[in-house]
């Protein structure tokens, strides 16, 4: 079986995608765990961790040889930290500047967008919510950082110039996360067109984070580093730290995630350069 896997190592990564992504459009459409009072789709992510547990075994790789090195774990997942830190404050700094300019008015709150048990959507600022936030998003990492940056990293190794690896994988991040655009356009809440742009939009920014997170795995021999920028996007930037201006949150979330997204690119790609 190993032989086939490395034999077959592009046909490989697309059929695990294609059973990952499977498993994420029956949660988005068909069990909506994102619309419960946990608020987050996190089955598919166990699933996906399933899988590549068994991806390694049938492989005969280590958590390892994937990237979860045993070296350095802490040092690398605060400079990741420190990564998303230093970018989103310049970010955020900027949205507030636009908004309180817009409309003479801007905070930040601090909670999770969540549901009540009668499925009405309210904002969750206990702790338990929080900490739950971070679980669901240290499961979500994991997987797709295991997945799609470590194991189809190595099984690509001997196919495939680096490069040529890191737009591969690139595209089917991107993909990855069409299925929320998708099922907006599906459900009548968005139009084609914006199905369109919005598809083409997060198949960009996703496959710029997604070079990213592989120039990082590069350059440290780890996951760890991409997995704390992956880690502080996901939870902080995304779910917990929202800005308010005339009681409306994050109008201009996307304009933050962008600059914050760039400014991060810009840095790992011109450090990398440096040290080629």
């Amino acid at each position: 079986m190993k032989k086939v896997i490395f034999e077959k190592s592009i046909l490989s990564c697309v059929l695990i995608f294609l059973i990952c992504c499977i498993a994420r459009v029956v949660e988005y459409f068909g069990i909506r765990t994102d619309e419960t009072i946990l608020a987050e789709n996190f089955i598919h992510k166990v699933f996906g961790i399933i899988i590549l547990v068994v991806m390694l075994v049938l492989s005969k790789l280590s958590w390892d040889s994937i990237g979860f090195t045993k070296t350095k774990i802490v040092q690398n997942i605060l400079k990741g930290l420190a990564l998303g830190v230093s970018c989103f404050s310049i970010a955020y700094l900027v949205e507030c500047v636009l908004l309180y300019c817009m409309n003479g008015n801007v905070q930040l709150s601090v909670y999770t967008s969540g549901f009540s048990l009668n499925g009405e959507a309210v904002k969750q600022t206990g702790i338990g919510f929080i900490l739950l936030c971070i679980t669901f998003n240290l499961i979500n990492v994991w997987m797709e950082e295991g997945i799609f940056r470590g194991l189809f990293s190595r099984l690509l190794e001997n196919r495939m110039s680096f490069k040529g690896i890191v737009f591969f994988i690139a595209l089917l991040f991107g993909v990855w996360h069409w299925v929320m655009p998708m099922r907006d356009y599906i459900e009548g809440n968005s139009s084609l067109g914006n199905l369109l742009v919005m598809g083409i939009g997060y198949i960009i920014l996703s496959g710029v984070m997604s070079i990213k997170w592989s120039v990082l795995y590069k350059m440290t021999g780890s996951l760890w580093m991409g997995i704390g920028d992956h880690l502080f996007n996901n939870i902080v930037v995304t779910n917990l730290l929202h800005v308010i201006s005339n009681n409306e949150a994050d109008n201009l979330q996307i304009i933050r995630i962008l600059i914050g997204q760039l400014i991060s690119f810009v840095l790992v790609m011109s450090f990398y350069k440096k040290r080629a």
